[in-house]
């Protein structure tokens, strides 16, 4: 029965990969062998499966997950190579991310902090009161960006049973969003019928996890940021700024800070104006 297939020493070297990378192979379900002898346990390989060995060797050497490895691989063709190209677009996406991580925390560590925190100007604007549907939620910071769209599109939709959007939608941060700590984050749609609102909240049209809450009057500092200045870590400069502005004004945050969306996201360009970074002061 084995006559027609390699031993596994032998498909290593045909493959060019050791015999301990191929066992590891067969275990995480990415390579198995054409056949196991039950009695001794030895595994036999075809030759055809050398390409498809290279192949997820080369793959690993991307540091691809096993699970996206083994959707390329058994994809192949053209399908495959999509798969590989939307992962390293990921991947690329993540490292122009960092780099630009880096270069924040170089100014920091080298003291430019000034510089970074200058080109963000800094007001107060008195908010009044406001009656929001809110979804709130413990979130990790690479998953942050896609759950503020859908949340705040499941509750704008929501909206039309209680009047209204009334004022621009927002994310209050009751505790740090990191890839170390999850928050909570809360999105907010301000509404303009509290009747129809308070119906809602107590009727079957209330999806899971939203709820209602009256956002009281306050006076806020903030500044205003583009959509591209929006992405990390270009948005932490940004509270920080208001930060320093808080403390060097002598005034005391008064609660937890927040993202004010005012403008179409989707229409806005990289350097058009899109939220307010903001802190109540007292």
């Amino acid at each position: 029965m084995t006559d027609d297939l390699l031993t596994i020493g032998a498909f290593a070297a045909r493959s060019r990969l050791s015999a301990k990378a191929l066992r590891l192979y067969d275990r995480l379900g990415l390579l198995s062998p054409a056949h196991v002898d039950e009695a001794s346990g030895y595994r036999y390989y075809r030759a055809e499966q050398a390409e498809r060995a290279r192949l997820v060797a080369l793959l690993r050497q991307l540091d691809m997950p096993l699970a996206r490895i083994a959707e390329v691989v058994e994809a192949g063709g053209v399908e495959g190579a999509e798969r590989l190209a939307a992962y390293w677009a990921d991947v690329e996406a993540r490292v122009a991310g960092q780099r630009t991580l880096a270069e924040y925390l170089r100014g920091r560590l080298s003291g430019r902090s000034s510089e970074m925190y200058g080109k963000f100007v800094v007001e107060t604007v008195d908010l009044p009161e406001r009656v929001v549907i809110t979804e709130k939620r413990h979130i990790l910071a690479d998953e942050l960006p896609t759950w503020i769209g859908a949340s705040l599109d499941r509750l704008v939709a929501a909206s039309r049973e209680c009047g209204g959007v009334s004022a621009p939608p927002f994310v209050v941060y009751h505790a740090e969003v990191s890839m170390e700590s999850d928050g909570p984050a809360e999105a907010c749609v301000p509404v303009a019928d509290e009747s129809a609102a308070r119906a809602w909240a107590d009727g079957p049209g209330r999806t899971r996890g939203t709820a209602l809450r009256v956002d009281p009057a306050q006076r806020f500092a903030y500044t205003r940021i583009t959509k591209a200045q929006v992405a990390h870590p270009q948005i932490l400069a940004a509270f920080e700024a208001v930060e320093q502005w808080i403390a060097g004004q002598g005034l005391e945050q008064a609660g937890p800070c927040r993202e004010i969306y005012f403008a179409d996201w989707d229409a806005a360009g990289p350097d058009d104006a899109v939220c307010d970074v903001a802190f109540p002061v007292g």
